[in-house]
């Protein structure tokens, strides 16, 4: 009890990764929490109030996780263990860390809380947005690049500093995501009859 993948079902099926902490090994390194001999604690808030921590000891190779779970029904257990890094170059110089699925032992760049940290495919989670329906994902990557062109709205101007062919693009992908949305909440509402397909 208390493995990798073990832990609570959504009523609904497959949890997804948002229902998951997250220990993200870029943040970590980003602020410098990765440094061997290094002591840190990671808190989550919600509304101003900590809800969950972790204590991590950074070491050569590896960081040391230190926290405390409580299954449901069950008693509060002390977790300690080793999950292993490993560094990969950059193109442009430098290196990227990455985590070592204590489960698996895949590379990853995220681990996520549970009985024990691991990748999500060890605690079979699904992403957030494969459970959206279909025309909500295709909306949300149109409205993902809405915000990366600046637009308040379907269309707008070019903005400073991003090259012509650039913005062609993302705003060809966008009239593409935002049409093929419509589409598919259109087909899902039965709106369109077999004999709008060839008009």
């Amino acid at each position: 009890m208390g493995g990798c993948g073990s832990g609570n079902r959504r009523q609904s099926g497959k949890r997804t990764t948002s229902d998951m902490w997250r220990l993200d090994v870029y943040y970590l390194h980003r602020n410098g929490m990765l440094a061997p001999g290094r002591a840190s604690t990671l808190n989550w808030n919600r509304n101003g109030e900590r809800i969950a921590s972790i204590g991590m000891l950074a070491e050569t190779g590896r960081i040391i996780l230190k926290y405390r779970t409580r299954p449901p029904g069950g008693e509060w257990e002390d977790k300690e263990y080793p999950v292993a890094l490993e560094w990969t170059a950059c193109h442009l110089g430098g290196q990227r860390p990455w985590f070592l699925c204590p489960c698996c032992g895949r590379r990853v760049a995220v681990l996520y809380g549970g009985s024990v940290y691991a990748c999500r495919h060890c605690h079979n989670l699904a992403y957030t947005c494969q459970r959206e329906a279909v025309h909500s994902r295709l909306l949300s990557r149109a409205l993902k690049i809405r915000g990366r062109l600046g637009w308040e709205s379907d269309h707008g101007q070019k903005p400073k500093g991003m090259h012509q062919r650039t913005f062609e693009r993302l705003a060809w992908e966008h009239d593409r995501f935002n049409a093929a949305s419509w589409m598919a909440l259109a087909d899902k509402l039965n709106l369109l009859s077999s004999g709008d397909a060839g008009r």
